[in-house]
């Protein structure tokens, strides 16, 4: 998360953050109008504030306007422009046959801030929105993000079914998959990592800095770990298949990766696999700085929604639940990874 005149993904991610947008606007000292509990900029002022010319705001207006707009630039006009006039007098400068004023919101200016490469006071605003924005998520999720996906009330339900399904499918390995018992699982595991998320367990524990001890599955959001459990699901109901048909004759490795290769080209789960990467390669980038470099054509910008799930008015401590759900969890713990 530091390339933000460059990345329009990455400065809706921060435009996106409601909470981090809040800490940001009680910190930073900003000439602006107070109208309607919103701060306003005239071109005027977002330029003076910059240390630039109005030219040069008039300029990345007219580049990047669709983005601007929709994160709160707009022309004030008519009665909406008369109101405003009146509310403000002097303070406005602006002529009084002006028909239309050309509004930043506080959003709109933090916008043009990320973009401006010819101001320096731009570049320092920079450097302290994404301090506050990290200073922000980890104070929230409680000092560290590797496990914000534990915030998500549906994640614990979602933790729960899967375990049934990787039984499904443990099961089916062990029972009708030749090969070492350990290493068999953790060769077809990287395999179906491999086909719904582009990454093996190994990789993806670099990109997530995980250590040895730790279990990726606890990592997962629980989109990702529904559409894991399904494959896996799959995958054992077609190992059982096979291996009924070839007169219970056990099936190679090989065999089995032609059933994932299958099952991950099926239309029925193509929704579900963009989905997941979808949502791991944004979120992760967004709340873990973590680069997901094979999925970086999924890479969207987080809704405010998302960050309530995680972060905010919708997402739960899950320290608090650990004691209702103990059993729960420890069996969760045992549940092989790889």
């Amino acid at each position: 998360m530091n390339n933000l005149t460059e990345s329009n993904i990455e400065r809706q991610n921060v435009l996106n953050n409601r909470y981090a947008l809040q800490t940001i606007r009680e910190n930073l000292d900003v000439n602006a109008l107070h109208f309607h509990d919103e701060l306003l900029f005239t071109t005027k002022m977002v330029a003076d504030y910059f240390e630039v010319d109005e030219r040069t705001i008039k300029r990345y207006v007219q580049e990047y306007g669709d983005e601007l707009m929709a994160n709160g630039y707009f022309l004030s006009q008519g009665n909406s422009l008369k109101e405003i006039k009146l509310h403000f007098g002097r303070d406005i400068n602006v002529p009084t046959k002006t028909t239309i004023v050309s509004l930043f919101s506080f959003r709109a200016f933090l916008n043009i801030g990320m973009l401006l490469t010819e101001s320096e006071r731009a570049k320092q605003l920079r450097t302290r929105i994404l301090d506050i924005v990290i200073s922000t998520i980890n104070g929230l999720a409680g000092g560290g993000t590797k496990y914000i996906n534990w915030r998500d009330r549906d994640y614990l339900p979602t933790a729960i079914k899967s375990e049934n399904y990787r039984k499904n499918f443990t099961q089916a390995v062990g029972k009708y998959v030749d090969g070492l018992p350990t290493y068999k699982y953790e060769q077809i595991t990287d395999l179906i990592y491999k086909a719904v998320f582009k990454e093996n367990a190994k990789e993806y524990r670099i990109v997530l800095r995980m250590q040895n001890e730790e279990n990726v599955r606890h990592t997962l959001y629980g989109e990702v770990l529904l559409c894991i459990s399904s494959f896996e699901n799959g995958v054992a109901y077609h190992i059982n298949k096979c291996y009924s048909e070839n007169g219970n004759q056990r099936l190679s490795i090989d065999e089995v990766k032609a059933i994932i290769d299958d099952l991950a080209a099926a239309p029925t789960m193509e929704p579900f696999i963009n989905d997941a990467r979808t949502k791991m390669a944004s979120r992760d980038v967004a709340f873990r700085d973590a680069w997901h470099g094979n999925l970086a054509e999924y890479l969207r910008a987080v809704t405010p929604d998302e960050f309530d799930k995680f972060i905010g008015d919708a997402s739960i401590d899950f320290d608090n639940i650990l004691e209702a759900n103990r059993e729960v969890l420890k069996r969760l713990k045992q549940t092989d990874d790889e």
